[in-house]
């Protein structure tokens, strides 16, 4: 693994917040599958040295844009999960007080804009928060995730010509996990992916999405860049999601096979790799790490039976938040 911090702390941190989207995510597949949880949600567990590698060189200043697999965006970024499962469960002390739901929760508090069910409806959003800091003079640094499927979106290639016209404090942080929905990457998307930056003249880059210091030393480069106005820049992390494309597609052997799953799992595994490394480095024991794990474990459990118990909205509430004045 590549090294980036050198902190104790900070390396004990990314590898908490990697188990608590990693525990996140089982927990709400657990509400889904016991018929608790309206609607569909898609988990990125898998993904987890992304969203964490990334976020842990932003500030609370610093603004994302998430996906409908965004989860892990919203917990890297400094969500609780009380406040996430009650919106998952449509309650009145969500972030969204229960409007949002899986696909569309957002936390404003730590920069987080939002997550977007639509396939790179964010685009827009985070370049044009990425305007806004540089007209204001403020020096703040928007990130825009998407996943492989999003670069066919056409607003892509709009938004990213304006951000290097601009030198826009922005990064497109592009998800390759191997498949948009049921489809192979290399099915849908012809050419390299890093390549659609480059001929705006964006720096672009590709990382292992399974390396959190490797994405979190990249990204650090790349903020304090943006800092200075030299961006915008392009990343693509190659990455995995270990389920399907959302909780209901289950029996996946048509579009991909378990081998692959497995390998992916066995070897390549962004929790496994990393405490791997920790334990290696001295930064902590095996025994620590259970303790860690087992206490983040506890603290999902609580927040669950918080959000079961949390009361909904009130009827009044239903044009709150949806109109503006």
């Amino acid at each position: 693994m590549a090294k980036t911090k050198t902190n104790t702390e900070d390396y004990l941190r990314m590898y908490r917040q990697m188990v608590r989207i990693r525990t996140f995510e089982d927990n709400a597949n657990q509400l889904y599958l016991s018929a608790k949880m309206p609607g569909l949600t898609h988990m990125y567990s898998g993904e987890e040295a992304v969203a964490v590698g990334i976020c842990e060189a932003l500030t609370d200043d610093d603004r994302i844009t998430s996906t409908h697999r965004g989860h892990g965006h919203c917990v890297a970024k400094g969500a609780n999960f009380k406040e996430m499962f009650c919106e998952l469960l449509g309650k009145e002390e969500g972030y969204c007080r229960g409007k949002g739901g899986s696909m569309h929760i957002a936390d404003q508090s730590h920069g987080n804009l939002g997550a977007n069910a639509i396939v790179g409806g964010s685009m827009g959003i985070a370049t044009g928060s990425a305007l806004r800091a540089k007209l204001l003079g403020q020096t703040d640094v928007t990130v825009c995730f998407f996943g492989d499927g999003a670069t066919a979106q056409g607003l892509l290639y709009e938004v990213m010509n304006m951000a290097a016209l601009w030198h826009l404090p922005v990064i497109y942080a592009c998800e390759n996990n191997g498949y948009s929905e049921y489809t192979k990457t290399e099915e849908i998307a012809a050419g390299s992916i890093t390549a659609r930056a480059e001929a705006f003249g964006i720096e672009a880059f590709k990382v292992d999405g399974q390396d959190v210091l490797a994405v979190n030393e990249l990204t650090q480069t790349l903020v304090a860049r943006c800092r200075k106005g030299e961006g915008p820049f392009f990343i693509e992390l190659e990455t995995y999601r270990y389920h399907g494309h959302h909780v209901g597609d289950i029996n996946r052997e048509y579009y991909r096979s378990k081998d692959e799953e497995k390998d992916w799992k066995e070897n390549r595994d962004p929790i496994v790799r990393f405490r791997a490394w920790l334990v290696d480095q001295g930064i902590a024991t095996e025994d620590e790490i259970e303790a860690m794990n087992a206490e983040i474990e506890a603290d999902a459990t609580k927040a669950v039976a918080y959000a079961e118990a949390a009361k909904y909205p009130d009827v009044s509430e239903v044009n709150m938040h949806v109109y503006a004045d």
